[in-house]
């Protein structure tokens, strides 16, 4: 009986054995993962950041860009206006002759 309990121990020793080691090698592959989730994640956030950055560069160039082109109708709607004038007072001119 004694030799029955002893070989049945040797075999739940050798099971927790194997068990340890399935464990000890899930371990390993887990941090393994885990560390190339952690860089994937620290390269998103740096590409995220450099995405931020040229979003505001880019909407700086638009409100720029969207300044610039009212600046310039302002002065084409002056310029217009004074091509009018220039054309009404040629006109009143010709008429006079």
């Amino acid at each position: 009986d004694a030799n029955r309990q002893i070989s049945e121990y040797k075999f739940r020793l050798s099971k927790a054995e194997q068990d340890i080691t399935t464990l000890e090698q899930n371990v390993v592959r887990l941090e393994g993962q885990v560390a190339r989730y952690k860089n994937a994640a620290e390269n998103a956030e740096k590409v995220e950041d450099e995405l931020k950055a040229e979003k505001r560069k880019l909407l700086r160039e638009l409100r720029a860009a969207l300044d610039k082109i009212e600046e310039m109708e302002m002065t084409n709607s002056h310029l217009m206006k004074r091509l009018e004038k220039m054309k009404a007072n040629r006109s009143a001119l010709l008429s006079q002759q």
